[in-house]
């Protein structure tokens, strides 16, 4: 008998928790992933950074969620997904320009991509392109603003890979270094991944603030 392509608790996953993800997919779901982050649209809303951090910690294989993923498959799919992606979301940007993100009905993509075009702006294409990869839906926007706004191809694809790469093996070596330090550090897998996403909100948090306050300065000076 031949088996199912997708098992029920592949059906059954849950796309907005790394570990579900994990379980039902493995190292193939991280590659997905990144690649549907980072370059469609539609993924501004996935678990990148603790996708990340999950898998890499997942690979030292204490056992207590049962899924044992292998390190070098693991970087690949990682630093594969993240590349391909972002070169994909420009593409579009590039083809359909800024209506792509305009028509969208995501109040979250409409603030992400106006925080992309000021990144954009205000450091410059090479700071800009490496630093949107730490912040959750810029990374998702950036890449098609850049395509919209005429980044020239071969600067976004050299800052892009340099980027992705920092990102996507920095954060997946790291939680590789933490599990393979700490006996048993997946029992506190749930407090981890909730401060590396509380850390990811952090550049968003201070670009609010920031914006507040040069805000309130124009209104003394004025």
């Amino acid at each position: 008998m031949t088996s199912p392509l997708f098992t029920a608790s592949q059906l059954a996953v849950n796309v907005l928790s790394a570990q579900s993800l994990l379980a039902a997919f493995g190292v193939l779901g991280v590659g997905v992933v990144m690649f549907a982050e980072t370059g469609l649209l539609i993924g501004f809303f996935l678990p990148g950074d603790s996708l990340l951090f999950t898998a890499g910690l997942l690979c030292t294989g204490s056992g207590q969620h049962g899924v044992k993923l292998s390190l070098a498959p693991l970087l690949l799919a990682a630093a594969i997904g993240a590349l391909a992606g972002a070169q994909c979301g420009y593409l579009l940007g590039r083809k359909a320009g800024g209506a792509l993100l305009a028509r969208s009905g995501w109040v979250r993509l409409r603030e992400g991509a106006h925080r992309a075009e000021e990144l954009l702006e205000r450091y410059g294409y090479a700071k800009a392109i490496v630093l949107s990869r730490f912040v959750p839906v810029v990374r998702t926007v950036l890449n098609p603003m850049a395509g919209a706004l005429g980044v020239p191809a071969r600067t976004f694809t050299v800052w892009q890979m340099a980027g992705g790469l920092v990102w996507s093996l920095g954060l997946t070596l790291g939680g590789y270094a933490l599990g393979s330090s700490i006996p048993d550090v997946d029992r506190y897998l749930l407090p981890m991944v909730g401060v590396i996403v509380a850390v990811s909100l952090l550049p968003l948090a201070a670009e609010w603030y920031r914006s507040r306050r040069a805000a309130k300065a124009k209104e003394v000076r004025g």
